[in-house]
């Protein structure tokens, strides 16, 4: 009889992990001709830049951003929505998306 338990096995490769990170928005213009840049930036550095992304309006960023999956109810984010209003621009903490997921976001050149 084996004394280790059935169905597990010892695996040399663990699922890879979301790497850490922020989302870096800057607004140039103002009103609704303005024009929103948004940039992700990895922590851990492993991975090559990503490539910025361009929203053009208001409606169209906070689509953007519901579609990269941010949170609207953090108040992080809607401070961060404020800044770029008043400020221009802004960093979006936490974000963790795999390098699959940043592809498919098109936050990485294929």
């Amino acid at each position: 009889m084996s004394a280790s338990a059935p169905g597990t096995a010892f695996s040399p490769n663990p699922p890879p992990q979301p790497a850490r990170s922020f989302l870096r928005i800057v607004r140039h213009g103002a009103g609704p001709g303005a024009v929103y840049v948004l940039t992700y930036h990895r922590l851990d550095r492993v991975h090559a830049a990503s490539k910025p992304l361009l929203a053009e309006g208001a409606q169209p960023l906070l689509d953007l951003l519901d579609q990269l999956g941010v949170d609207f109810r953090s108040a992080e984010v809607r401070g961060a929505l404020e800044d770029i209003l008043r400020l221009g621009s802004a960093n979006i903490p936490d974000l963790w998306l795999s390098d699959e997921e940043m592809l498919q976001k098109g936050l990485l050149g294929s």
